[in-house]
Parts: C-alpha cells; structure tokens; sequence
C-alpha cells in the first residue's frame, strides 16, 4: 500500500508552483488547469504537465471524499 501513495511525491517536482500559476493568473487552480490543457494553448510543456497532474490529484482527492 505504501508504494501505491509514493509515486504522488516523487510526481511534484515543484510543490505549490502550479498553485502560484493559477493565484497570478487570477484563477482557481483547477480553472487555469483546465484552461490551460486546452487545444491552441501557448504555455509550455512543464505547465501543462503540472496541469495535467493538477487534474489527476483532484479527481483523486474528489474519489477519496465520496468514501
């Protein structure tokens, strides 16, 4: 079970970075996520990667809630 949970910490490279995005930008963390991974975006790839896990966490943490 633990080696199941570690894959989440060696994933954020940058903890809080995407965060400090999204707080500039003026937006929730999970609307810039999403706005960001939209087709034409002229972000670069880190940003869309953070986005991207961004995404995953929170449907994690949304399953983990419903419990």
């Amino acid at each position: 079970m633990a080696s199941k949970k570690k894959w989440i910490k060696g994933a954020i490279k940058r903890p809080g970075a995407f965060k400090a995005k999204a707080k500039r930008a003026g937006m929730s963390t999970s609307a810039y996520a999403h706005k960001v991974l939209k087709k034409g975006s002229k972000v670069s790839t880190r940003t869309k990667r953070q986005a991207s896990l961004a995404i995953t966490l929170s449907k994690m943490r949304r399953k983990k809630k419903k419990r």
